[in-house]
């Protein structure tokens, strides 16, 4: 089983028995993303996808319920699913993790181009995610990196002295207001200013004149506008909180996960159903921290197993099929060689470290 001195494990088997020998092991992990069989009859060369509908959900609750006992408190499940079949995998998952424990839908943007031949164009895959206690989970997560285009909203139009800066709205909704909340401004140019029908200031009064004289409130280039909180650019900390809309732009698509492929494997057989580097690493990226343990119990293409290696992350992947060796061990023998696509060029990797592949008793 995995040991503390091998960064990555491929472990060739049935995931069921698998999962089983490994919690008898005492490992723990943080994360587990899966990627399993969506189940809609389609013709895949390496995984199948034509299962009677309930065997098919009981196998992925019963999956599941085995990754639940390797998670640490803080740790979070990710399953990557259609729109065909989500809405029964979230019923079914509830169950294994408490509706309390849900944490939210991710809607991926998986393709860019429109589908004319299809009734609806369908552009998007969702992943649900789960925790095993959400405080702990909400304690433990990250938040993304600040991006430019973030940080390129942050202007000094007025040369303030504090540096650049946006503003945002001084109302908030009245509904949960205090007697506090609602009295009227007083501008520098002596305009008075009252909050709209419904909204009440967000600062208190003491609060707001106390910005006004230090100018830390902005009323427009001709000083005769609402007054808006400058929010500078020199405290922003911590990040920013992960949004439930992944665009292609943002985490790529599975034709560009294919084209990836394609590059590392010339002349083989395409994964039918790769996901990008880009759309794990952020997987990864909020739910652990360096040195965390990864787990991926339907490893297909060994995306998850690629992209913990070059985060940092030390990791398991279970996967059945020939594709292990065809695609999987091939796949990290060239990451640790320093292959340079997916995530590389964004996070710097050059190559290094190790893994070992794993035949299980029970193949």
């Amino acid at each position: 089983m995995f040991q503390n001195s091998v960064q990555g494990e491929l472990i060739e088997g049935d995931n069921k028995i698998v999962l089983a020998d490994i919690i008898a092991a005492g490992t723990k992990i943080t994360c587990a993303y899966i990627d399993p069989p969506y189940n809609n009859f389609e013709n895949f060369e390496h995984y199948n996808d034509s299962q009677n509908f309930d065997v098919w959900l009981d196998e992925i609750v019963f999956v599941a319920e085995k990754i639940k006992k390797l998670l640490l408190n803080h740790g979070s499940f990710w399953v990557s699913i259609d729109d065909a079949n989500m809405h029964y995998l979230k019923v079914a998952l509830d169950r294994v993790f408490g509706k309390q424990n849900f944490i939210t839908t991710i809607v991926w943007e998986h393709r860019k181009s429109r589908e004319n031949r299809a009734v609806f164009s369908n552009n998007h895959e969702y992943i649900l995610v789960y925790a095993v206690e959400k405080k702990a989970f909400t304690k433990y997560r990250n938040k993304l990196p600040y991006t430019k285009e973030w940080r390129n909203r942050f202007k000094n139009p007025d040369n303030d002295p504090r540096g650049p800066w946006q503003s945002v709205s001084a109302t908030a909704q009245a509904g949960h207001a205090t007697p506090k909340q609602f009295y009227e401004v007083l501008s520098p140019l002596g305009l008075k200013h009252s909050p709209p029908n419904g909204r009440c200031w967000s600062l208190s009064k003491e609060k707001m004149n106390l910005l006004i004289k230090k100018g830390e409130i902005y009323f427009g280039k001709d000083g005769k506008g609402v007054p808006r909180v400058k929010k500078y650019l020199a405290n922003a900390i911590g990040g920013l909180t992960p949004q439930t809309l992944w665009t292609a732009d943002e985490v790529g698509t599975t034709a560009s996960a294919k084209k990836h492929i394609l590059q590392m494997f010339v002349g083989s057989k395409i994964f039918e159903t790769p996901k990008p580097e880009e759309l794990i690493a952020r997987v990864i990226s909020i739910a652990t921290k360096p040195g965390d343990l990864v787990l991926d119990a339907y490893l297909g293409s060994g995306t998850t197993a690629s992209v913990a290696h070059k985060l940092g992350r030390n990791y398991i992947g279970i996967e059945l099929g020939e594709q292990i060796a065809t695609h999987c061990v091939e796949r990290l023998k060239s990451v640790c060689a320093g292959e340079a696509g997916g995530i590389s060029k964004e996070v710097g990797w050059t190559g290094g470290g190790n893994f070992q592949l794993v035949k299980s008793k029970v193949a």
